[in-house]
């Protein structure tokens, strides 16, 4: 992976909390992309949706790593060093 992200140590083997942003699933909105955190398994909206929850996942949390919840999209998201990780 990639050597500029220092918290890949926290990277668990997580379940999806819900199949979609579990925030708006429990208030009945709409989002435009998903990402799961890599420490607890969390589904949020991205910073497209107008709700973000996965940015406020991290900002509750300070969980750093989300990965794209997207069907054929596997890159990595850290929050604490703003990069983008691709796999191998």
């Amino acid at each position: 992976m990639a050597a500029n992200c220092t918290h890949l140590d926290q990277i668990h083997d997580v379940q999806p909390s819900a199949h979609g942003c579990e925030e708006c699933l429990q208030t009945g909105d709409t989002w435009v992309h998903l990402r799961e955190c890599l420490v607890c398994g969390h589904v949020g909206c991205c910073d497209s949706s107008k709700n973000k929850h996965a940015t406020k996942h991290f900002h509750a949390t300070e969980h750093p790593l989300v990965q794209s919840f997207e069907p054929g999209e596997d890159w990595i998201f850290c929050y604490v060093d703003e990069v983008v990780i691709m796999p191998r």
